[in-house]
């Protein structure tokens, strides 16, 4: 069973959450709380997974939030769930220690998915996001260090080729396909490419091989999961 705990200052939304998320009977909603103090007191007395973490909530946000509940002795992921995707708020959320990024106009089947990834030790963006924080962090240029291109060179070919389409901003699914594989196996790539390259997450991984080899013209950079 995963516990999720909802951190939302609208009542609607958390209703709207309890019911998509409880209707997978692996998950059940052990908390809730309308603002970051709330989450932290809640989160210590029912221990829970993972958390869905609003961005703009009154008295402490949802950035306030993911540092406290991460700095706990047993922290849960926190999944950010906002209807901005402004680049600060991505970047601020994924330096907090977010594992995860979502829209609220995501389709309840994938968020429900993002839940099931986030408690098997995947990230998880939200494709708008993925796409939107790629292209302006790539704005600022970034030098690969000694250590990161060891890193790469420690990658096998396949996991190299994977990378790339990561880099392109694909979803597992979309690799899957262009690689005639399964999902599965792609999931198993992409958490070794990560490993090796000591990343939290797929966007971290994207800007490192884009720094190396840029997306080609027209290429599409859709969606991550």
């Amino acid at each position: 069973m995963i516990k999720v705990m909802i951190v939302d200052d609208e009542p609607l939304v958390r209703h709207g959450l309890r019911t998509i998320l409880e209707g997978d009977p692996d998950i059940q909603v052990v908390a809730e709380a309308a603002d970051g103090h709330a989450a932290t007191e809640q989160a210590h007395a029912h221990a829970c997974d993972i958390a869905l973490v609003d961005i703009r909530m009154p008295n402490v946000d949802g950035i306030t939030a993911t540092r406290a509940l991460r700095a706990m002795a047993r922290p849960p992921a926190v999944v950010i769930l906002t209807t901005f995707q402004l680049d600060e708020y991505v970047t601020e959320a994924l330096r907090a220690g977010a594992t995860g990024f979502l829209l609220k106009d995501t389709p309840p089947v994938e968020i429900i998915r993002a839940v099931h990834d986030v408690a098997e030790g995947h990230s998880t963006l939200s494709p708008a996001v993925t796409r939107h924080v790629i292209d302006t962090l790539l704005q600022r240029h970034q030098t690969l260090t000694a250590q990161e291109r060891a890193r790469l060179d420690t990658l096998t070919a396949r996991e190299r080729q994977v990378l790339q389409l990561v880099g392109q901003g694909m979803s597992n699914a979309d690799i899957a396909r262009a690689l005639s594989t399964s999902e599965a196996t792609v999931k198993m790539h992409v958490s070794r490419v990560l490993a090796k390259l000591q990343f939290d997450n797929r966007v971290q991984a994207a800007l490192l091989i884009r720094n190396v080899d840029p997306a080609p013209p027209g290429s599409d950079r859709g969606s991550s999961t």
